[in-house]
C-alpha cells in the first residue's frame, strides 16, 4: 500500500537540509524511537553494519570540533544532537544471531574485501535509513561530510574497530537559517531503461 503524500512530503517533498536549529531539546527517547524504526531497513544478509555515537553535550562535541570544516562548526554547536554514523568493520560477528543460514561469519572472515565492502555500502544504507526515521518522527536533519574523518576515527575509535562514514545533525530546524533548495537530476539524466 502506497503511504499517502502527507508522509511523501514529511519524508522527502518537503524535508530539508537542516542548517540550524531551534534550543527545542531532542530526548534519548525519541532518539532511541528513531532507532528502532532505522534499525528495520533492509541490509545485505541483515549484516546491520551501521554503528551510531550519538553526542548530546556541550562536552561530547568538543571532542569532534577539531575535526570539522569551518562551514560546520557553529551549526554544529547549536544542535541540539549530533550523531557519528560509522561502520564497524567486525560486523560479522553477529552473523550467527542475526542471519538464518550457516557460515555467514566465516565467509566475511575470510573475505576481507568482501567484509569492507559490505560494511560500507550497508553501512552508508543505515545513515540513510536513520535519517528517514528520524524524518518520520518529525525530526530535522543535516547530514555533513565536510569533517576530518580521520580525526574523528582517532578521537573516538583508536582501537580501529569502527570508522566514521558521516555526520548527521538533529533537532528542529530553524527555518530562517535555510538554503534555497536545489535543482534536483531528472530521471532522463540519471536512470537507463534497458
Amino acid at each position: 500500500m502506497k503511504i499517502d503524500q502527507a508522509a511523501l512530503d514529511q519524508l522527502f517533498f518537503n524535508a530539508r537540509t537542516a542548517n540550524g536549529f531551534t534550543d527545542q531539546p531532542v530526548s534519548l527517547d525519541l532518539i532511541k524511537e528513531v532507532y528502532d524504526i532505522a534499525r528495520m531497513g533492509a541490509t545485505s544478509m541483515n549484516t546491520q553494519p551501521t554503528r551510531y555515537v550519538i553526542l548530546t553535550t556541550p562536552e561530547a562535541k568538543a571532542r569532534l570540533l577539531p575535526a570539522l570544516s569551518p562551514g560546520n562548526l557553529e551549526k554544529t554547536k547549536l544542535a541540539p544532537v549530533t550523531v557519528i554514523v560509522a561502520t564497524d568493520t567486525q560486523f560479522f560477528e553477529h552473523m550467527p544471531t542475526i542471519w538464518h543460514g550457516p557460515n555467514a561469519k566465516e565467509m566475511f572472515e575470510g573475505n576481507a574485501t568482501l567484509a569492507q565492502g559490505t560494511a560500507t555500502r550497508n553501512g552508508t544504507l543505515g545513515g540513510a535509513y536513520f535519517m528517514i526515521a528520524a524524518r518520520a518522527v518529525g525530526l530535522d536533519c543535516g547530514p555533513m561530510s565536510g569533517v576530518d574523518l580521520a580525526k574523528v576515527n582517532a578521537e573516538f575509535f583508536p582501537d580501529g574497530r569502527y570508522t566514521a562514514n558521516f555526520l548527521i545533525n538533529l533537532g528542529y530546524g530553524d527555518d530562517s537559517k535555510l538554503f534555497n533548495r536545489n535543482p534536483r537530476l531528472t530521471f532522463e539524466q540519471t536512470c537507463t531503461v534497458l
